[in-house]
């Protein structure tokens, strides 16, 4: 994980309809930098329709919401028309981008060990540095509780 009040990774990838899209775009916006395995797999499709459903909250509080995977930008774009998510993915087809953020690593199934997305989650401030970090995220729930952490975040600035 990042470490907390540390500037996030600067990176340029390209969203769910094929724009270039850059971490400085958004500075001065609180964003949440959301990273998970695949698309339209249940775990991950559980999460995505949490945000959805609570979007409009994000953006009362001028949150941009941001998801991340390895998935091609076609793939999004399926992804998002299939679930009706009201947010950009974003494709780091190489990985690099999520090396940066510690969300690539070697994961284990069945004993058998490969290179993978693990499902971490950061809030960026304003500023652009981390203001929280989920290295362990729980599909179903996670929504909510970022709701409620960029709540009181907003609120004690």
């Amino acid at each position: 994980m990042l470490e907390i009040n540390t500037k996030a990774p600067a990176f340029t990838l390209v969203d769910d309809s094929n724009v270039k899209r850059k971490l400085s775009e958004f500075k001065g916006k609180w964003v949440v930098l959301y990273f998970y395995p695949k698309d339209d797999t249940p775990g991950c499709t559980k999460e995505a329709c949490g945000i959805a459903e609570v979007y409009d909250d994000f953006a009362k509080l001028g949150v941009t919401v941001l998801g991340v995977s390895k998935d091609s930008p076609a793939t999004h774009t399926k992804f998002k028309e299939k679930y009706n998510l009201p947010f950009t993915l974003l494709s780091d087809e190489s990985t690099e981008m999520m090396q940066s953020y510690e969300a690539w690593k070697e994961k284990s199934m069945f004993g058998k060990k490969y290179m993978g997305i693990v499902r971490i989650t950061y809030i960026l401030n304003p500023s652009g540095k981390i203001a929280k970090a989920y290295p362990k995220v729980t599909p179903a729930d996670h929504a909510l509780t970022l709701l409620k952490d960029l709540e009181n975040l907003i609120q004690a600035k």
